[in-house]
């Protein structure tokens, strides 16, 4: 009876507020053409034969992409901030370091994104000013699918050294020191002891980088421009915009449900799974 009690609030929680929402769509994406107002009445699978049309499939593989690529930047970057701060740092500053990480997600991220825009910007950019003023060709980046990665990888850096940093930190000393003295190489004793031994804090950071730019809006509409349509814009048009289509929305919604689901299956199996080999 008692883990029964315990279990309560948050099944509950869970309840109402995913699994009854998640119902929902799920029965408003067998209704085709239904607008605000209208009954539901569940006739078939014809919003998910439209989802997989060759526009709607770009669509996605462009928000794929994006998050893709902004998962591996975040983790490229990420790695050696937070392996320094943990490993090679005084104490007494760890924390400070880690603040400085933190920082910019005290701001909206509508400012940050904004923040990006006066940076790309063509010609009266700081980034072009500054390149053009080195004798150096302007990139013009913005309003391109590079503006919206970038954008991105700023957002969520700081969740991945968090991440990072919580894993490393935890690292035996002791293994490290005995590679040493066994006669491995630093890069050695990196690849080999550090990586698999922090690979849970790797999955666990790229899947949350992962998911929060899978689903990300703000970025792709204030940096990527009309050329950077993602799944999350195209579903926001659906219950938002003009077309008004809430049944197409629904189930463009599931599928975007069903990829976050596949890679959180995907990643922390892997993750849970490399440790006990090693």
């Amino acid at each position: 009876m008692g883990p029964l009690v315990l279990l309560g609030p948050p099944g509950l929680w869970l309840l109402l507020l995913l699994v009854f929402p998640t119902l929902v769509i799920l029965e408003l994406s067998l209704v085709p053409d239904i607008r605000p107002g209208d009954l539901v009445n569940p006739s078939g699978f014809d919003n998910y034969l439209r989802v997989f049309n060759s526009v709607n499939l770009k669509v996605m593989g462009q928000s794929l992409m994006f998050a893709t690529g902004t998962m591996l930047i975040c983790l490229f970057l990420g790695f050696p901030v937070a392996y320094n701060i943990a490993l090679n740092s005084p104490k007494q500053w760890q924390n400070l370091l880690l603040l400085g990480f933190v920082l910019p997600l005290w701001t909206s991220s509508l400012l940050r994104s904004y923040a990006w825009v006066t940076i790309l910007e063509g010609q009266t950019g700081v980034l072009d000013t500054l390149l053009t003023g080195l004798g150096l060709p302007a990139l013009r980046l913005l309003n391109q699918p590079m503006a919206v990665i970038i954008g991105m990888s700023y957002s969520y850096l700081p969740y991945m050294v968090l991440i990072l940093y919580a894993t490393l930190e935890k690292l035996d000393h002791r293994v490290l020191e005995a590679s040493a003295d066994l006669g491995a190489t630093p890069f050695q004793t990196f690849w080999k002891i550090t990586v698999p031994m922090s690979f849970k804090g790797i999955a666990a950071g790229s899947l949350l980088v992962f998911i929060t730019a899978l689903g990300d809006f703000v970025d792709p509409e204030l940096l990527g421009g009309a050329s950077s349509m993602t799944i999350a814009r195209l579903i926001y048009n659906q219950f938002l915009g003009p077309t008004q289509n809430w049944g197409f929305g629904s189930a463009l919604s599931m599928v975007l449900i069903l990829l976050v689901s596949i890679a959180i299956a995907l990643l922390l199996r892997y993750g849970d799974s490399r440790p006990q080999k090693s």
